[in-house]
């Protein structure tokens, strides 16, 4: 048996009937990205998690969710912006337990204003701490109470320490770390932040989820792999180091290059 990781993706549950089979084969990580819009979640979405436990029947791989992330921050300085942020996490971990995901990205509050102001600005640091903690609060004892796990994703962060300084604060076990490997190919090359593999190595093992996608370091272009200029023998030897087994999800534009990407890292000797 090969010591390689399996990668798994992220899809929609129309992608996923087109690659179950793929999935199936060797029982992939699965992230599933239908329940991250206000108008799913303030709807009846039970028939879409009916059909996502039907099509996941006999399924062993972890099972996570994309969460709300459209239109908001989860460090809102408005209180009444943060209830409405609080009541989509809860929404989004309602999901998690109806189909038995145990994992949900949410989105790093951090910004390139932030890299370059937190320390201009007396208290600020404390402050967006203080402040996803009162938006989080209720979705952290939801998740820990389920079983799942809250995990932060970079989406514009330079400094690739606060998130996992963030993530730390919560001193839970239903907050960790996630990583997009384009976004910060992105702020690498467009924002002076160090490679995709420093991100890596400053979360250790905090690292529970990885998006996988290749860029050029100018924008979020969620490539097929091979397809950028990411580095990945360097971001793979940084997973290597680690013992937290994070899920490594595909998560690129055209979901047909799903399989060919990870035949991509295989070509490498980095997965299968």
């Amino acid at each position: 048996m090969s010591s390689l990781p399996v990668i798994g993706a992220a899809m929609t549950l129309g992608e996923l009937e087109i690659h179950r089979n793929w999935l199936f084969e060797k029982q992939r990580d699965l992230e599933l990205q239908d329940f991250t819009t206000a108008d799913v979640l303030n709807g009846d979405w039970s028939p879409l998690a009916e059909r996502a436990r039907k099509l996941l029947d006999g399924f062993d791989g972890r099972l996570g969710i994309h969460g709300p992330f459209w239109g908001f921050t989860i460090a809102s300085n408005d209180p009444d912006i943060r209830a409405v942020v609080a009541k989509r996490l809860k929404q989004g971990l309602d999901v998690c337990a109806a189909i038995g995901a145990t994992q949900m990205v949410a989105h790093s509050p951090y910004t390139t204003w932030s890299y370059n102001n937190l320390d201009n600005n007396k208290g600020e640091p404390e402050r967006v701490v203080e402040h996803v903690h009162l938006t989080m609060r209720d979705a952290v004892k939801q998740a820990e109470d389920i079983g799942a796990v809250i995990v932060l994703e970079n989406i514009e962060d330079i400094d690739q320490h606060v998130r996992v300084a963030l993530a730390n604060s919560f001193n839970s076990p239903a907050v960790a770390v996630s990583i997009d490997t384009g976004h910060a190919h992105y702020a690498h090359g467009s924002t002076g932040a160090p490679p995709v593999d420093y991100y890596v190595k400053a979360a250790g093992n905090r690292l529970q989820h990885v998006h996988l996608q290749d860029a050029d370091g100018y924008a979020d272009r969620h490539w097929a792999l091979g397809e950028g200029n990411i580095l990945w023998p360097s971001v793979f030897q940084a997973f290597a180091d680690l013992t937290s087994n994070p899920r490594l999800i595909v998560e690129i534009k055209d979901k047909s290059k799903i399989p060919a990407s990870v035949e991509y890292l295989a070509s490498l000797g980095l997965g299968q």
